[in-house]
């Protein structure tokens, strides 16, 4: 094959019904994602269920587009994923197209592993003016830009209405009574477990970082926050308010702080629990389970996490598509095909929406196809309220250590004072 240049590569990419030029025919490229592995995902995304077979669907869709570009999945595990693609970086072979975190722009730019995309998206077919304010900071550095946002993905209250029911916490019209506060909050888990017997709040409190997450909300909600700049400022009375409330759940017998993910999850759907704190990323999957009849879970509703301090707050993040450095400068066509890719990638967002997650580009989120998603309009204030901690070179770092001594308060009897102080000296070091 001959060799172009860069921007002549690039123009190459633009898509137009699954066209690229004949200059990139037979080309391989090799994707890096997470989001779980789908055998049957096939090729149409509009009727695919779930974070898996969606993103899959949509991947095959484009190597089965007569564009002469195959593309190779690489699935890793979620929780291994970071690990895995900076091993592929320091080998010399990382993927050629990998899904990443807004918060691991920072490391990423900054180290020069991933390619500045801003003067080739146009040439490629992607117009990054049609993206949200949000997603376009997510996916900057700069002045440059170096990924295609995917999605704002966040920690949602996931309801189980027929327990929450029993228990008296549904108004007359059957809509949900939230909590307004950590006193609340307790009374509703008490109601939940005097009048059903069953769990009040399921989560992930001792593996994922999806229990930190909550308690991260809470101290958000407090106008608080665990850094600024080079400084901790983990252990204030925001964050112990946080653990207490929490705990005290815990404590009450009324939250189990041994599950996993996906015990928290089977919980849920085996009617076990009223409550999940879970991502965006499974409102479509729990909808259909809902609608299995062999599944327990039936009358299930979605809602923003509710407010109970001052300032509504939720943990969100963004999902985003970026190119190695490398890629761009040694291998014109390879990079090309990638941008292709992207584009593709970029053209189905209204199809990823369909997991739960919020869309990016402006002309899906103002679509009547967008709005009548269902359960969509259960948490369009998530929107408004998604936070996350400040960018970070040692985002990665932080994050575990945080829930390493967080989660020791509640899974070992370690102190509060002893887990926050350890923790403080950890990620000052790391700051």
């Amino acid at each position: 094959m001959r060799r172009l240049s860069i921007a002549a590569a690039a123009s190459l990419a633009v898509m137009a019904g699954g066209q690229v030029s004949e200059a990139l025919a037979e080309t391989e490229i090799t994707i890096g994602r997470f989001f779980g592995a789908c055998e049957n995902a096939g090729n149409d995304p509009t009727v695919a269920v779930g974070e898996a077979c969606i993103i899959q669907s949509i991947i095959n869709a484009f190597s089965e587009a007569d564009n002469g570009i195959t593309v190779v999945t690489l699935p890793t595990e979620w929780d291994s994923y970071y690990d895995q693609i900076k091993t592929a970086y320091a080998g010399g072979n990382p993927p050629d197209v990998h899904v990443m975190h807004r918060h691991r722009v920072l490391e990423f730019a900054t180290l020069g592993a991933i390619a500045a995309l801003t003067d080739d998206l146009a040439g490629a077919g992607i117009d990054s003016r049609d993206w949200a304010d949000l997603a376009v900071a997510a996916v900057s550095n700069g002045d440059d830009i170096y990924a295609v946002p995917f999605d704002f993905h966040a920690t949602l209250w996931h309801v189980n209405m027929d327990i929450m029911e029993e228990a008296g916490l549904v108004n007359q019209d059957g809509t949900l009574i939230l909590p307004s506060s950590p006193e609340e909050l307790l009374e509703q888990a008490k109601a939940v477990k005097e009048k059903t017997g069953k769990d009040y709040l399921a989560s992930d409190f001792s593996v994922s970082p999806m229990g930190v997450r909550v308690l991260l909300a809470w101290i958000w909600q407090q106008n608080q926050n665990i850094f600024n700049g080079d400084t901790v400022t983990l252990d204030n009375d925001a964050t112990r308010t946080a653990i207490k409330t929490l705990t005290d759940l815990i404590d009450a017998g009324y939250v189990n702080e041994q599950y996993d993910y996906q015990n928290a999850q089977q919980a849920f759907l085996n009617g076990e629990v009223a409550i999940l704190a879970n991502g965006t990323w499974v409102v479509d999957f729990y909808a259909a389970q809902a609608a299995d009849p062999e599944v327990p879970l039936a009358n299930y509703h979605v809602t923003d996490f509710p407010t109970l301090f001052e300032t509504p707050a939720t943990w969100a993040d963004t999902h985003m598509w970026a190119v190695p450095a490398s890629l761009k400068a040694n291998n014109p066509e390879k990079y090309a095909a990638a941008l292709a890719l992207l584009a593709w990638i970029n053209e189905n967002n209204a199809a990823w929406a369909k997991t739960g997650h919020m869309a990016v580009r402006k002309s899906v989120l103002e679509s009547d196809e967008y709005a009548n998603l269902p359960h969509r309009a259960d948490y369009a204030n998530t929107a408004n309220i998604a936070r996350d901690v400040p960018p970070s070179v040692k985002y990665g770092a932080i994050q575990d250590t945080l829930v390493r001594e967080l989660q020791s308060i509640w899974l070992t009897g370690k102190s509060t004072d002893d887990a926050l102080s350890d923790a403080e000296i950890d990620i000052q070091d790391l700051l």
